[in-house]
């Protein structure tokens, strides 16, 4: 799967996390990988965390970010997170916002807000 905006990631969620889930069963553990383990690899083991564990996008981001603090799944990767949590529960807790950089989902808006004095952005 290429980390690019237009990849339809969702079509491997449910075939993933079901066989993450089954190793888990088992009591197995499962390595999840990517190139560099920012955004195919996490937007996978978040998709896990809300099917297996019924927690929101936002909690299992956060999750996945404190345990590998780099990760940054890509806009459209998010958009594809975002209709799976609405798919599991019927709603979203991530919504995308319009920034001067165009559309980003609003956990990054967050992450970005206390270094505005800073850097001036």
């Amino acid at each position: 799967i290429l980390s690019i905006s237009n990849i339809p990631i969702s079509l491997y969620f449910d075939s993933v996390t079901d066989k993450i889930n089954s190793v888990v069963q088992k009591h197995g553990a499962t390595l999840v990988h990517c190139a560099a383990g920012v955004s195919r690899s996490a937007t996978l083991c978040i998709a896990y965390l809300m099917k297996y564990h019924k927690v929101t996008l936002f909690e299992a981001y956060n999750w996945v970010k404190s345990r590998r603090p780099i990760i940054r799944p890509n806009v459209g990767f998010w958009r594809q997170l975002i209709d799976y949590e609405r798919k599991l529960f019927g709603k979203t807790m991530v919504k995308m916002v319009q920034t001067p950089y165009g559309s980003i989902p609003d956990v990054y808006e967050r992450e970005r807000r206390p270094l505005m004095p800073y850097w001036g952005i």
